[in-house]
C-alpha cells in the first residue's frame, strides 16, 4: 500500500482568527463580508474569483486582471511576480498585473517557482505521450524562454514533442480536478511533485515526487490498478520546511474530494478540513489556506491543521 491514511475532524468556520504562530490577526476596519472585521494574513495572498486574479492583504483587496481567463496564480519568492495561466498559456507579471509577459509558448498546467525565484516549473505533455514536466527561465524581456524536460528522466535527451494547444477542462468539480497537472517545487530547490510519472505504468492516476539531480521517481499516492481504489491526488504544495506535502485527493466510495497532507519520512498521509476543500497550500507549518464551501459559495479559507478551525477570508479559489 502507498498510502497510510488517518481522518482529522473538520471544526465549523468561525469569524474571528487569534494571533497565534502565524500572527493572524483581526486587521482593519473595513467590514468583512462573513461579518465583523476582515481576517488578515502575515503575508499577501491571492486568488481567483470569476476568472480574475486578486490579491488581499489584510482589510483589503486588489483585482488584479480583468478578462476573466486567469487561473492558477502562484507568487514568486519574494513576492514581486505572479505565475499565472490564461487558459493554457503560462504568463508571469508583476504582482500588481502590470508588465504581463509570455513564459513558454508551450501549453501548460499551473507552474511552481524555483526557490531563486529564477525558473518555473510546469507540466505539459510529456515524450512518451503522458503528463511530462519542464523547467524554463524566467527572463526580464518579453520573449518566451525554451523549456527543459525534466520528467520522465527519459525525456531529457529526446526532443521536445509538440504538444497541441488543449482547452482547460470542463465538467463536474472531480473532474476538472482529476486532471489538473499543476505542480510543486520543494523548498530545497532539489524535488518536485507532480501528477502522473512512471507509476501510470500500474496505476489509473499517482501522484509522483521527483528528483531533479537524479531523475528519480518515486509515487506517494496511487488509484486504480494494482489493487487501489479509484481517485485521485493532484495540486501538490510543499510545506515550508520541505518535509511534508499536501494535494488535493479523492478517494472513490472511501472519501470525497479533500485536503490531504503527507509526510515524506514516515509515509502517513490525513485528511483535514471538510469535505470539498482543496487546493490547499501552506502558510505555516500548520496552516494552509483552502478552497472550500462557505454560506453556498466557493471561499478562500484558513485552515488549521492541528485543530480543524476553518476561517473564511474572501470569496475565490486556487490560493497562493
Amino acid at each position: 500500500m502507498l498510502r497510510t491514511i488517518t481522518y482529522g475532524v473538520a471544526v465549523a468556520a468561525t469569524a474571528t482568527v487569534t494571533a497565534t504562530g502565524l500572527a493572524v490577526t483581526a486587521g482593519g476596519a473595513t467590514a468583512n463580508p462573513v461579518g465583523g472585521a476582515a481576517p488578515t494574513l502575515a503575508t499577501t495572498v491571492a486568488y481567483v474569483r470569476s476568472g480574475d486574479v486578486y490579491t488581499s492583504a489584510g482589510p483589503t483587496e486588489r483585482r488584479i486582471t480583468f478578462d476573466g481567463q486567469h487561473r492558477r496564480p502562484r507568487w514568486s519568492p519574494d513576492r514581486k511576480r505572479i505565475a499565472v495561466l490564461r487558459g493554457v498559456q503560462l504568463f508571469v507579471m508583476n504582482a500588481d498585473g502590470s508588465a504581463k509577459r509570455l513564459a513558454t509558448s508551450m501549453p501548460a498546467a499551473g507552474a511552481a517557482w524555483s526557490p531563486d525565484g529564477r525558473q518555473l516549473a510546469f507540466a505539459s505533455r510529456g515524450c512518451i505521450g503522458g503528463p511530462g514536466v519542464y523547467r524554463v527561465g524566467v527572463t526580464a524581456g518579453g520573449q518566451a524562454a525554451t523549456p527543459t524536460p525534466l520528467f520522465p528522466a527519459e525525456c531529457r535527451t529526446r526532443p521536445i514533442p509538440p504538444a497541441p494547444p488543449a482547452a482547460p477542462p470542463a465538467g463536474p468539480l472531480h473532474e476538472r480536478l482529476r486532471v489538473d497537472d499543476a505542480v510543486a517545487w520543494s523548498p530545497d530547490g532539489a524535488r518536485i511533485a507532480f501528477r502522473g510519472g512512471d507509476c501510470e505504468g500500474i496505476f489509473d492516476d499517482c501522484l509522483s515526487l521527483g528528483d531533479l539531480a537524479t531523475g528519480a521517481e518515486r509515487p506517494l499516492a496511487a488509484f486504480g490498478g494494482g489493487g487501489q481504489a479509484d481517485g485521485f491526488a493532484v495540486v501538490p504544495a510543499f510545506r515550508p520546511d520541505g518535509r511534508a506535502l499536501s494535494w488535493t485527493g479523492f478517494v472513490d466510495g472511501e472519501h470525497p474530494i479533500g485536503v490531504q497532507t503527507h509526510d515524506l519520512t514516515s509515509g502517513a498521509t490525513r485528511w483535514h478540513g471538510a469535505p470539498g476543500d482543496r487546493e490547499g497550500v501552506y502558510v505555516a507549518d500548520h496552516r494552509m489556506l483552502v478552497s472550500g464551501t462557505h454560506r453556498g459559495g466557493t471561499w478562500v479559507l484558513i485552515l488549521n491543521t492541528r485543530t480543524g478551525t476553518r476561517t473564511p477570508l474572501r470569496p475565490g479559489s486556487q490560493p497562493s
